[in-house]
């Protein structure tokens, strides 16, 4: 019997997906290099980047809830192709334009929506179909193996394949190198199969409701589920309280306490992302544990303690140490997450359910990043990484109360086979006032998680 991380690969189509989201992982992680010294070469500094860096969220967050009603309505399959196709044809484009010399920063920022608009559809299609693709008993697996190979290749591999391929040449050159792997991504995604339940639960024949009334469902379903909206509205919050430090404030405190530079910066962010990899595979390797709802609040509220100690450390192996834990916390909490979201939501939602995910947990993102500055002229850093440290295990707490966390769990064990979608849509419409049902990568979290990832591909969780 192979290994319990190993088991989703005993699937063809599970082989078939994974080795072309690979190939795209590694590519968005090259453009993380390759963007900013495009940029740069073209005579652009922090305001150029800040523009294409915004129109990239713009495109996730303007579109991810029409991505999730596609993921219900339409082909899972045919979603997945038709961006990795539009990835194919704008980095073609953009790298055409690098190599002849006629780019533009408008053209970047032009690609840089494009590209959050796609990631606002291949999220939800994709998680609404791995539910599809796997048992119930392996996603757990599954999730923890993704959870392995992007931060990887996103914080590590690609950015580093593409920093060297621009130092010894162009970056038009290194998003050549991303076309070829958006080529092989797409290649491969051809190969899956046209299976009934990758398609849309509607059948030809039914009335369609209206996508108003699709998007209504979802936001309904979300709100009558105590232990998903609470974990959301955590979500919500620890992004306010974590984001914007992490990601303004973090390297001045390299520069002025540390006294590093960029490449000590980037090994931060590789030690969160080693961390990362870490907690993924381990909790890959495991079955998912009886007390799951405690045991993702925990880590993910918790695991922030750290935090509270970046004021006040001068020596790098610590800071990086600190990091590395910040990273395991965050990688087991997300697998956990994806995986409850794949086993607890009905599957004709699931699109939706990931989209608001998304879209919710990462909604006062902007406004994190956008008091992170202003505030650090006012208040010490060290205070403002305290106050970070401290929100998240508060809020967990009162999430993991309010949603009664503890009794939904005990009453919805996820270690024995699940129970049909009946069932589940009568739990959650039925009881779903008292705490009984359904949420990444991110990143409540998995949308956190998963910006966090493309905000780190952007700056270069």
């Amino acid at each position: 019997m192979a290994p319990r991380a190993l088991r989703p690969f005993i699937h063809r189509d599970y082989r078939v997906l994974v080795t072309a989201l690979i190939a795209s992982v590694f590519g968005q992680g090259m453009w993380a290099v390759a963007m900013v010294y495009q940029v740069k070469a073209l005579g652009g500094g922090p305001i150029e980047l800040s523009v294409v860096a915004t129109a990239t969220s713009l495109g996730i967050l303007l579109l991810v809830l029409a991505g999730g009603i596609a993921a219900d309505r339409l082909s899972k399959r045919k979603i997945i192709i038709a961006v990795e196709f539009a990835s194919l044809l704008v980095m073609g484009t953009v790298a055409a334009l690098a190599l002849t010399g006629n780019i533009a920063v408008w053209h970047l920022a032009i690609a840089g929506f494009i590209h959050g608009a796609g990631a606002a559809f291949f999220f939800p299609a994709y998680s609404a179909l791995l539910p599809q693709m796997l048992p119930p008993e392996d996603l757990l697996a599954a999730n923890g193996v993704e959870g392995v190979f992007r931060p990887v290749l996103q914080q590590a591999a690609g950015p580093a394949i593409a920093g060297m391929i621009v130092a010894a040449t162009a970056p038009g050159v290194a998003i050549a190198g991303i076309v070829v792997c958006h080529v092989f991504a797409f290649i491969m995604l051809l190969q899956l199969s046209h299976k009934p339940e990758y398609d849309s639960h509607i059948a030809a024949d039914e009335v369609r409701p209206s996508v108003f009334a699709d998007l209504k469902e979802g936001v309904h379903y979300t709100v009558k589920t105590p232990w998903l909206l609470w974990t959301l509205l955590f979500a919500v919050i620890s992004v306010l309280s974590l984001m914007g430090p992490i990601e303004v404030l973090l390297p001045f405190v390299v520069t002025d306490q540390l006294f590093g530079d960029a490449a000590m910066f980037g090994f931060l962010l590789a030690a969160y992302g080693i961390g990362s990899a870490i907690g993924s595979l381990g909790t890959a390797s495991m079955r998912l544990p009886r007390r799951y709802l405690t045991l993702m609040l925990s880590v993910w509220g918790f695991g922030t303690l750290p935090l509270i100690a970046v004021g006040f450390i001068s020596e790098f192996w610590i800071m990086a140490a600190l990091f590395l834990v910040l990273g395991v916390t965050g990688g087991i909490g997300q697998v956990i997450w994806g995986t409850l979201l794949q086993r607890r939501v009905p599957s004709h939602m699931m699109g939706r359910v990931s989209s608001l995910d998304f879209f919710v947990s990462l909604s006062l993102l902007p406004v994190s990043m956008a008091l992170a500055g202003p505030l650090s002229q006012i208040i010490p850093i060290s205070v403002i990484f305290i106050v970070a440290g401290v929100v998240s295990p508060v809020v967990a707490v009162i999430a993991w109360l309010a949603g009664r966390m503890y009794d939904d769990e005990i009453s919805h064990p996820l270690d024995s086979q699940p129970p049909s979608e009946d069932d589940r849509e009568d739990t959650a419409i039925g009881h779903g006032g008292i705490g009984i049902t359904p949420g990444a990568d991110g990143a409540a979290i998995t949308g956190a998680s998963e910006l966090a990832s493309s905000e780190n591909k952007s700056a270069g969780k």
